[in-house]
């Protein structure tokens, strides 16, 4: 377990029964194949903060950016026990070193966004966040998050898990002795990945490790830690993953055959028409790594960021 990565998650969503009618949303995405790769520590804002199972069905009402939580039936208010609770529990949280939380869509708890909040008349507006999301996304405004209904959508489960990962390896790095060379090691093998992301923030970044020495390391550190978290928030896309293809093209210009090259950049330009998915590109890349035994290459977390077995790259 030590090797795994410690992710938060809402209760529910790993099979338990502590919803408020006494059942669960266990989802199997989270359970059966992103569970192989992670430590999760659960949450249940409502019985952890001392409700029972079952128990009365509650809402947010009022102003989105500060709502009451309030029980359906008897209109009880349970906004402070909620809030006072969860003040705590990110506190405790931050011992854990999490890497990542998934939250429960649509909770008055632990939704992320888009929880309904009931106005005065009754009619509720979807532009709402569950009390402890909010706490805990406050607390820790970088950690990356997610929750169960978004990871359906391929782009958005493969850049959360990207960045989970990312994360873990940089936990990993800080966990020993901070140093320079130690900075530049990760940021090397990392360039391509934030790459990928963001070009403008990975030469950011890249003049950051490159003056570290100009700094305390501490310093250095937490502020390539901001870079980082704040690069994998930003989203991939297809133009700039070309972007980061041709790049890694340039390191076989000596060794690809004529027809190699050819092969391959017609293999990048049906990924640029979205025939075919990003793995199919990065696979044949992994392919001439190996064959031609390109050192830089062989180091860099871009062409395998995430476990195969958790398919993602694969849709076109």
């Amino acid at each position: 377990m030590e090797d795994r990565i410690r992710l938060g998650v809402s209760t529910c969503l790993l099979g338990e029964r502590v919803r408020f009618d006494g059942g669960h949303k266990r989802d199997r995405f989270v359970t059966d194949i992103l569970g192989q790769y992670v430590e999760y520590v659960p949450v249940c804002p409502e019985v952890e903060c001392g409700l029972g199972v079952p128990r009365e069905a509650m809402r947010l009402v009022g102003d989105s950016s500060r709502p009451r939580l309030v029980t359906v039936r008897t209109k009880k208010d349970l906004t402070d026990r909620m809030l006072d609770w969860a003040s705590r529990r990110v506190e405790e949280l931050e011992e854990e070193k999490l890497c990542g939380f998934v939250f429960k869509s649509k909770s008055p708890s632990s939704g992320m966004e888009r929880v309904k909040v009931y106005r005065e008349n009754g009619i509720p507006a979807n532009d709402g966040v569950g009390l402890f999301a909010r706490a805990f996304m406050e607390r820790f405004p970088l950690i990356p998050v997610e929750e169960d209904g978004r990871l359906n959508d391929p782009k958005i489960r493969e850049n959360f898990i990207e960045a989970i990962f990312t994360f873990k390896r940089w936990r990993e790095n800080i966990q020993g002795k901070k140093s320079r060379s130690g900075l530049v090691d990760f940021h090397t093998r990392h360039k391509l990945l934030l790459l990928s992301h963001s070009q403008k923030h990975s030469s950011q970044m890249g003049k950051l490790v490159a003056q570290a020495a100009d700094h305390p390391i501490d310093e250095v550190y937490d502020l390539y830690q901001t870079e980082l978290l704040q690069t994998l928030r930003l989203k991939t896309s297809i133009k700039k993953q070309i972007n980061v293809l041709h790049h890694i093209v340039g390191y076989f210009k000596k060794q690809l055959t004529a027809d190699e090259k050819q092969e391959l950049l017609e293999i990048i330009e049906l990924y640029r028409k979205e025939h075919v998915p990003l793995i199919v590109p990065v696979t044949l890349l992994n392919h001439y790594v190996r064959k031609y035994d390109q050192p830089y290459l062989k180091i860099q977390y871009y062409l395998h960021p995430h476990p195969v077995e958790l398919r993602l790259r694969n849709h076109a």
